[in-house]
């Protein structure tokens, strides 16, 4: 994979967060790493809301959200351009309050 027509993602902060409300770009389908699925079946659907456990990095390029799909019952690795914030990126919708991190990450630990 030529990389010189890519942006090196790593040498700027990730745009997402652990917590964020994300809403999948397009379908996304088991590429041999899911546990339980079969290569090719849909694991993501084009529209469905996550939210971002953790965040890794691939090939030292790239950033990889592990985003937790609550309503699929899976967690999904996925690139930044596979995601868009939610429109209420942070708030609860249907209440307009602050979203709950899913995860205790050590900065939200020393903020409390």
């Amino acid at each position: 994979m030529s990389t010189d027509d890519r942006e090196i993602e790593v040498y700027r902060d990730p745009i997402f967060a652990p917590g964020d409300k994300v809403v999948s770009k397009k379908n996304i389908k088991n590429d041999g790493t899911m546990a339980g699925k079969e290569i090719g079946e849909t694991v993501v659907k084009k529209g469905d809301v996550g939210y971002v456990r953790d965040i890794g990095v691939f090939l030292q390029q790239f950033y990889i959200y592990a985003v937790d799909f609550v309503d699929r019952q899976s967690i999904v690795g996925m690139r930044e351009r596979e995601l868009i914030a939610s429109e209420t990126r942070g708030f609860d919708s249907a209440e307009g309050r602050p979203l709950q991190p899913h995860i205790l990450t050590r900065s939200s630990m020393e903020c409390s």
